[in-house]
């Protein structure tokens, strides 16, 4: 084999381990915000349909908005069904055994939503560098991965969404986002980048909650 065919093998093989990790992640967020949109419509005393609807805005229409931005259409999550039948399944089982998840401890469900928020900024930011967006673009809409659904799920349920009123989150998903980006470009790997930004943006939101700390407001 030349030097040439072992090169583009490396890049092949290194090109494909990206997609898995990228695929891995995206699956991950995907269940833990489709538990967060599922819970948040039995607290709203929804029907099945209702919560089956939370469960599938809250975990993929994020994506979905920042796929049509960048111009990857049709969106991942609708051209590969394992992203809905992982969004609706995780929506079954919280309708079904929604008197256990209820008992969870509330630290625990906010420990999950800060992690699912970390997988997304940083596969969104991801997806975005992979299709060439400048970086301060790609920030932007990988914040718009992790906030965008549970804005919708918030304007469905007659709400002001909580991103733009209270806590730390979207500003955490930024964060998470720009470290990211910042260690791509100091050619760290993609795995030690993602994971870099994973959890600065994981961190930031649980110190965030546990000291209640708040972005100021008008007076």
């Amino acid at each position: 084999m030349t030097s040439n065919s072992k090169e583009a093998s490396t890049h092949h093989d290194g090109a494909a381990q990206a997609d898995r990790l990228l695929f891995a992640v995206d699956m991950a967020g995907t269940f833990l915000f489709a538990l967060e949109g599922a819970l948040a419509a039995i607290a709203a005393n929804l029907d099945f349909f209702g919560v089956m609807v939370l469960s599938f805005t809250t975990a993929l229409v994020g994506g979905v908005i920042r796929d049509l931005l960048i111009g990857a259409v049709p969106p991942a999550s609708l051209r590969d069904w394992r992203y809905a039948a992982v969004a609706f399944g995780a929506g079954v089982s919280v309708f079904f055994l929604h008197h256990y998840v209820l008992e969870i401890p509330v630290p625990v469900i906010v420990v999950l939503d800060a992690a699912g928020l970390g997988l997304f900024a940083v596969a969104g930011t991801e997806k975005a560098l992979d299709f060439g967006m400048h970086p301060f673009i790609a920030v932007l809409l990988g914040t718009i991965t992790g906030v965008g659904g549970g804005t919708v799920r918030d304007i469905f349920l007659a709400t002001v969404p909580n991103v733009l009123r209270a806590d730390v989150y979207a500003t955490a998903a930024l964060a998470g986002a720009l470290v990211m980006v910042i260690a791509r470009k100091m050619r760290m790997g993609a795995t030690m980048s993602a994971t870099m930004g994973g959890v600065v943006c994981f961190g930031l939101r649980v110190v965030s909650v546990w000291q209640h700390w708040n972005l100021p407001k008008a007076q």
